[in-house]
């Protein structure tokens, strides 16, 4: 993608049904993805406005206009559903601003795919847990995320990553990386592969009974972290998904399972001392709780029963696939260090082993929190 000049911005934003006069636009947030700005505009009245305008990485996502038609029809389908409900839709859900020619998106002369959203103010968020307040409040706001869409027919979503999730794939892509060893450093690492082979069973255990017509196809955010929620300045609470460029059809599950293994450790995802790393049972009770107290009444009895199989099925296949691109020679993930994607497989594998011997007690929780 070309660089973005001063120029260019000023193109792409007159192309949108923006209010006031533009006055220019900043880098804004920490995303790696694609290219954030706010753009600041002028009111006639004195006061200024504030949009966030981005450009969507097609290199990570191959069909952007795809991904517009996910993200145009979920957020349409949430600011109704919150509307409906009492809330507020200009603040409860992202709000795509149309081009001058009725779209959702704009496609500059280079190709580039443009997008621009109202922006939230007085709003904050987190890039880490920093107590069990901020989990909960995740916890709640992905809840409501998944009972706002339960009645959104998921299989009209796009699949903007083929196979993202998909546990018996990545394990296949596991093998082949394995059986390639182009850098000869699957040697090396032989008791982390034999962890990963010994839990293969595992990697069918929901994509069976999602076949089998035993859990529901849902519309899932896939990227379930702290930092795609926006907490109110004023409550606390957290009122707004964001980042809806992952959202497809899947599985609840995958969702919860991801919350888990990225909030409930005791440590950084490449923690090289593993004493450090653990699960903490905690932490899975306070997410636990705030999701149920939201998603708990459109979720069906099986789902919220595999809830612990989501989160260790989540942390298993970060760890896989941390394994693979180390034994590949870390192609995929950017790395800082000299075996940086094998320290975090290691964390994820410490992790679900943490989870294997308190088995019990997530089952316990789960069923604390079941009405």
């Amino acid at each position: 993608m070309k660089p973005i000049t001063e120029e260019l911005l000023r193109r792409v934003v007159d192309c949108f049904e923006y209010e006031g006069e533009f006055a220019g636009a900043l880098p804004y947030g920490s995303g790696h993805i694609n290219d954030t700005f706010a753009a600041y505009f002028q009111l006639e009245d004195g006061t200024s406005r504030r949009y966030i305008l981005q450009r969507v990485n097609s290199h990570v996502f191959k069909d952007p206009k795809a991904v517009m038609e996910n993200v145009a029809g979920v957020t349409h389908y949430l600011s109704k559903a919150i509307a409906k409900a009492g809330g507020d839709p200009m603040r409860e859900t992202l709000n795509l601003i149309a081009t001058k020619g009725g779209e959702f998106y704009h496609v500059d002369e280079d190709g580039g795919f443009w997008r621009m959203y109202v922006f939230i103010e007085d709003t904050t968020t987190f890039q880490m847990v920093q107590n069990a307040d901020d989990f909960y409040n995740s916890a709640r706001a992905f809840g409501k995320f998944q009972l706002l869409l339960a009645e959104y027919p998921a299989a009209t979503l796009h699949e903007t990553i083929p196979l993202f999730h998909n546990t018996v794939d990545r394990i296949r892509q596991f093998k082949e990386a394995l059986a390639a060893n182009t850098t000869g450093r699957a040697d090396d690492v032989r008791e982390e592969i034999e962890f990963v082979l010994s839990r293969e069973a595992d990697t069918h255990a929901l994509l069976d009974q999602l076949a089998e017509g035993k859990l529901p196809l849902r519309v899932t955010h896939n990227d379930t972290k702290l930092n795609n929620v926006l907490i109110d300045n004023a409550t606390g609470k957290g009122i707004c998904i964001i980042d809806l460029d992952t959202v497809m059809p899947g599985l609840s599950l995958y969702d919860f399972g991801d919350s888990i293994r990225f909030g409930a450790t005791t440590a950084a995802e490449d923690e090289r001392d593993l004493s450090k790393v653990n699960f903490d049972i905690s932490l899975f009770e306070v997410y636990t709780k705030g999701y149920l107290e939201v998603a708990g009444s459109v979720l069906t009895p099986n789902e919220i029963a595999n809830l612990p199989m989501g989160a260790k099925l989540m942390t298993l296949e970060c760890g896989m696939r941390f394994l693979a691109d180390h034994i590949a020679g870390d192609t995929y993930f950017k790395i800082h260090r000299e075996g940086h994607n094998l320290d975090r497989a290691r964390t994820q594998f410490k992790l679900v082993a943490d989870m294997e011997q308190q088995w019990e007690a997530m089952h316990a929780v789960v069923k604390k929190y079941t009405k």
